[in-house]
């Protein structure tokens, strides 16, 4: 556990004694021996706390006075949590006592609540303690006021928030933006590795707009970009847009294929929901007007117009479309064609890279264009694969023999060689089939020790861009207590020390340091944890995520610091528009958190709302790892 766990102390083994024939009919676990013995353990675990805090004590001088209280109950925690304190934990329970199995916001107090009711059992009068930093009932309140803080006021139906991750098209669409607030998003989520500062400012527009329509609040977080560590662009084969209709098991229509039309100067780059054309299109089409054009494959297809506003017109079609960016469009009126005009710039076609098990793939310090392997018309391999790595650090402090992931984990490897240009990798994980490698997917080195730090020059510009309208900074690849401090000094810099700080662990070193990373963040409140948990599987081991995650809950709790639940959320939902049973309940599990986020997809508003439903229902059964006992309507049915 973080490396704070020792030995129990041979004072804490409780064992029963041998029972005595003369004795009382009374449990083994009531013998006044083990009371003692009880007494003695426990004050020797309040000891550890109250040392670990002493040891600290310049630490806390540095905390901001009113989040004091909260540091040192975490290293109260931390205290505790040093020993092995299980078998303390099942004579307590024997006792008919608390096991101090929910002691996270108040460690102290839990303590001493149970030597006070120790003390009754033995008929010894209660050892004098000065009072803890909180008492039972103040940990809980001091959690929560901290998250209101940082994430603002929780909605009546649930005390957790959804954060939404906005897409491109939130930047020119006002309106999804207040779909999604009125789908229940609490919190806007903005990741600098995207778009750009106008997007950003954009995005921001819209939602203050939408606020002021809705009457709902909403905070904006900024991701930093933070080093990036992805893999870069793939060589692209053109531009290309597929459209079709959604069809029943005969093939018939249910659905026309549907996307905005707009000019090409208002939406320079097409998406899946709108697609650019020329201006003087948009302007003078009118409702029953029709759209021709010749797709890829030579097929002349026709789109029904129908206009929505001054600016965007729908099309809608029966037939699949393979649109290529540049194609001719003409507007047609009845049986005369009015004007003529061209696609405007759709997404590029760029075929992912597809990597077996034992295959060779080179990672490039230069910024050249990935591509899949050469192979000869026998399908031998002429030349690996090859992408490239966008942090320079790896190229200096990769060594042999480390593992390498990609993709959160969907593809492995070892580095075979790294000569300072090019970082050699022999494919030991991909599935049966091969497994598609893309642009703009994770990389980790996860034993690969990397001195850098968490701000880069991007980082430092973006802030700049983005503190005049954003309520939380979200720090990307924090990995110790100083980049915590280096973000601080850059706020207060630029006069913005009141934004909320998010700490997002995503790697091993982060979750290794977290006690002093928390520490850090406890300077300049409010803070917060991003558990980005699909980071933290590959680096740490997916068969360890659980475990990691309750540690980090654990600790946070203990710093009275709201955590936010990241990764994967409902995925398929937010993708496809139909979520599997484990992200249902997985969703269910994040209402232990102060905050649950979602990522971008077509059916992000529908999936908002669905997240909400969860939440509010989770709400009424469960505080944090606490289950509340409302009254279940089955026990009526006995």
């Amino acid at each position: 556990m973080l490396g704070f766990v020792n030995a129990i102390p041979a004072a804490m083994k409780p064992s029963t004694p041998a029972p005595d024939a003369s004795a009382p009919a009374l449990p083994d676990a009531l013998n006044a021996r083990v009371l003692q013995r009880l007494l003695s353990a426990l004050g020797e675990i309040r000891a550890a706390a109250l040392q670990l805090e002493a040891a600290h004590a310049a630490d806390i001088e540095a905390i901001e006075p009113a989040y004091r209280a909260s540091a040192r109950n975490l290293l109260h925690y931390l205290g505790v949590r040093r020993h092995d304190i299980r078998a303390l934990q099942a004579d307590l329970v024997g006792c008919g006592l608390s096991s101090l199995s929910n002691m996270e916001s108040s460690t102290l107090a839990s303590i001493d609540s149970v030597l006070a009711n120790l003390a009754r059992l033995t008929g010894s009068p209660a050892a004098p303690h000065p009072p803890g930093p909180v008492d039972l009932r103040t940990g809980a309140l001091l959690l929560a006021d901290h998250a209101r803080a940082l994430l603002g006021a929780p909605p009546q139906a649930r005390a957790t928030r959804i954060m939404v991750t906005m897409p491109s098209e939130a930047a020119h669409d006002p309106r999804l933006v207040r779909e999604l607030l009125e789908a229940g998003m609490d919190v806007m989520r903005i990741n600098c590795a995207h778009d750009d500062a106008a997007s950003w400012k954009a995005m921001a527009r819209h939602l203050r707009a939408a606020e002021r329509q809705t009457g709902r609040r909403c905070r904006i977080q900024v991701d930093l970009a933070g080093p990036k560590l992805r893999t870069g662009a793939l060589r692209e084969l053109g531009q290309l847009l597929k459209l079709k209709p959604e069809r029943d098991a005969f093939g018939r229509v249910l659905r026309p294929a549907r996307i905005e039309l707009v000019g090409a100067g208002t939406q320079p780059v097409g998406t899946a929901a709108r697609i650019g054309v020329g201006a003087a299109i948009v302007r003078r089409a009118a409702d029953g007007d029709r759209l021709r054009v010749r797709d890829a494959r030579g097929k002349s297809r026709e789109l029904a117009l129908a206009r929505q506003d001054a600016h965007t017109l729908v099309a809608e079609l029966g037939h699949s479309l393979y649109l290529q960016g540049g194609a001719v469009v003409e507007l047609w009126r009845e049986d005369s064609r009015l004007l003529t005009g061209s696609v405007g710039r759709l997404p590029a076609v760029a075929p992912p890279i597809v990597l077996h098990r034992d295959d060779t793939l080179l990672l490039t310090r230069t910024a050249a264009p990935g591509c899949d392997a050469v192979r000869d018309a026998a399908g031998k391999v002429e030349a690996p694969a090859r992408i490239h790595c966008t942090l320079d650090a790896a190229f200096l402090q990769v060594r042999p023999g480390e593992p390498v992931w990609f993709d959160d984990g969907r593809i492995g490897g070892v580095v075979e060689a790294n000569d300072g240009e090019l970082i050699t990798v022999r494919v030991t994980h991909a599935g049966a089939e091969g497994s598609r490698l893309r642009a703009e997917k994770g990389i980790n080195f996860p034993e690969t020790q990397f001195a850098l730090s968490a701000l880069t020059d991007k980082d430092i510009a973006d802030l700049e861009a983005v503190v005049g309208f954003a309520d939380i900074v979200a720090l990307s690849f924090v990995r110790s207590a100083a980049d915590v401090t280096c973000l601080e000094d850059h706020l207060h810099r630029l006069g913005a020390g009141q934004l909320g700080i998010v700490l997002k662990i995503e790697n091993r070193q982060a979750f290794e340091n977290l006690p002093g990373v928390l520490l850090a963040g406890l300077r300049s409140p409010p803070v917060g944890v991003m558990v980005a948990r699909g980071d933290l599987a590959v680096e740490l081991g997916f068969e360890r995520l659980s475990e990691v995650q309750e540690e980090i809950l654990w600790l946070c709790e203990a710093a009275h610091v709201p955590v936010i639940w990241a990764t994967q959320m409902l995925e398929g939902l937010a993708k496809k528009g139909v979520p599997s049973r484990a992200e249902v309940t997985d969703a269910a599990a994040s209402a232990r958190a102060e905050c649950a986020m979602l990522n971008k997809g077509p059916y992000i508003v529908e999936t908002t709302r669905f997240l909400g439903d969860i939440l509010g229902r989770m709400h009424s059964h469960q505080a944090k790892r606490r289950p509340t006992l409302r009254s279940l309507a089955v026990s009526q049915k006995v």
